[in-house]
């Protein structure tokens, strides 16, 4: 089985709707959990995210208040979002960033509702670790958040949460079907209609 890389952020609730709804997947031996920061994504290609555009912001809260319910997925926003995810998103790495501590973090917040900046001592409590400044101000862990993010942008990453497997992107928990059905057949986007696609040109383009 190739490799897989599973790119997410803490401030994404769509991070926290597919790893909670895919727990067996999560698990998997060849999935590798890579925390990085959704801002440098969209720094880098250029884009807001969808908290930044006011009616997207209330349209995307209110859908993953939908999806969550449909999923049976317990949810909670947290006091107020977007959040500054970075120290959570090192803790993790220096933890090693397995399931067990991902799942932690991310129901602190989305489960339950709460936040990882001004709860932060709860938060570590809860991870059991007694000195988080020294951990998340460790030269090669935020290198390593760092490298994530290349890894990702080198990638062609422009979201999260987004799989990552033969070269190929699924991006956003709407596409976990999408992603599955390709690990159960890597002949998925070798028909015409999907070729057809990945070569059609572009008629009009905005102004930079």
């Amino acid at each position: 089985m190739a490799a897989i890389t599973w790119y997410f952020d803490f401030v994404s609730p769509f991070s926290y709707l597919q790893f909670a709804a895919y727990p067996d997947l999560m698990r998997r031996p060849e999935v590798a959990i890579k925390p990085v920061l959704f801002a440098g994504l969209l720094a880098h290609w250029g884009h807001k995210g969808p908290a930044e555009l006011p009616t997207k912001r209330r349209h995307t809260y209110r859908y993953c208040v939908w999806d969550a319910a449909r999923r049976g997925v317990p949810f909670r926003f947290p006091p107020a979002h977007p959040f500054n995810p970075l120290h959570a998103l090192r803790l993790a790495i220096a933890l090693g960033a397995g399931y067990d501590v991902v799942r932690t973090i991310f129901e602190f917040i989305w489960k339950e509702g709460r936040s990882p900046a001004e709860e932060w001592p709860a938060l570590c409590e809860r991870l059991g670790v007694a000195d988080p400044g020294r951990l998340t101000g460790d030269a090669a862990v935020k290198g390593a958040l760092r490298a994530n993010v290349d890894e990702a942008i080198a990638a062609g990453v422009f979201g999260v949460p987004t799989f990552a497997v033969d070269g190929e992107l699924f991006w956003g928990v709407d596409a976990t079907p999408m992603f599955l059905d390709y690990l159960a057949d890597r002949a998925l986007f070798e028909s015409e209609a999907m070729r057809r696609v990945d070569a059609l040109p572009v008629a009009a383009e905005r102004k930079a």
